[in-house]
């Protein structure tokens, strides 16, 4: 099935403009239930209750507030959030670019494709050229409302799009507290270093389904054609307490696997 835009931009940087395609780089397949009557199986309906009075409360009687203290609520009008919105664009701008590993994963959120919009033969040049000095470069835009920052990033010719966290949504690892623990022996971390490098391989994606989704697709539709199944007796193993026992217990698994 041919991917379909879902935004159309300009990708800006310097005196260049380009005009892009924004597409899904990632697809949610999680299996939805609908919430239904036991007696019946009529699907529900959710509505808004006021807790005090019991009544059930239309969308046009409601407003939006934040607790700011016991017993305090702020509330903001429709007009009043409109007018902090962004301004609307189609401009993505690239304020800069920096080495990858200067982005931690914890900042990544979401991936899209950039697909050229027109001009193909600049498209393409610009992400061989990104790739070939290895850098990604650093985005903002205005996308249905809402301001974005992101990493524009290149592989095998086609440009990608990953939008980042802002700064106060990442956590520093410097406020977790410091491991503590006895030093290790030699040997366990010769022991460590063997098991890390036994399991050193290529990435295979195709290798790592959502087992959980696979199960429930499968008992849908076993029981949509009227069977049944037993589930499966799960056995928690027992993990040895010492580290060099687990690493040599582990290593003896490889080799005979």
């Amino acid at each position: 099935m041919t991917a379909r835009a879902m935004w159309k931009a300009v990708l800006g940087f310097g005196d260049t403009r380009l005009p892009v395609k924004l597409y899904s780089a990632v697809e949610d397949r999680n299996i939805r239930f609908r919430l239904l009557h036991a007696d019946d199986l009529v699907p529900l309906e959710q509505r808004m209750i006021n807790p005090e009075t019991e009544a059930v409360v239309a969308f046009a009687e409601t407003r939006r507030g934040i607790e700011v203290e016991a017993d305090r609520i702020v509330v903001l009008s429709d007009e009043e959030r409109e007018a902090l919105e962004p301004e609307a664009s189609r401009d993505i701008e690239v304020t800069r670019f920096v080495d990858p590993a200067l982005i931690n994963h914890q900042w990544y959120v979401r991936p899209y494709y950039l697909g050229p919009d027109g001009s193909d033969a600049a498209y393409y040049a610009f992400a061989r050229a990104l790739e070939s000095r290895g850098v990604e470069g650093v985005a903002r835009w205005v996308m249905r409302k809402k301001r974005y920052l992101g990493a524009l990033r290149a592989r095998e010719g086609h440009l990608f799009l990953v939008t980042l966290r802002h700064v106060g949504e990442v956590i520093s690892a410097t406020e977790l507290e410091a491991p503590a623990g006895r030093e290790l022996a030699e040997r366990e971390l010769d022991m460590a270093e063997k098991f890390v490098k036994a399991l050193e391989e290529e990435f295979e994606p195709e290798r790592y389904r959502d087992e959980y989704r696979d199960r429930v697709a499968k008992l849908i539709e076993l029981k949509a054609q009227g069977g049944t199944v037993e589930p499966e007796a799960y056995e928690e193993k027992e993990a040895p307490d010492e580290l060099l026992e687990l690493l040599e217990a582990s290593l003896e698994a490889l080799e005979h696997a």
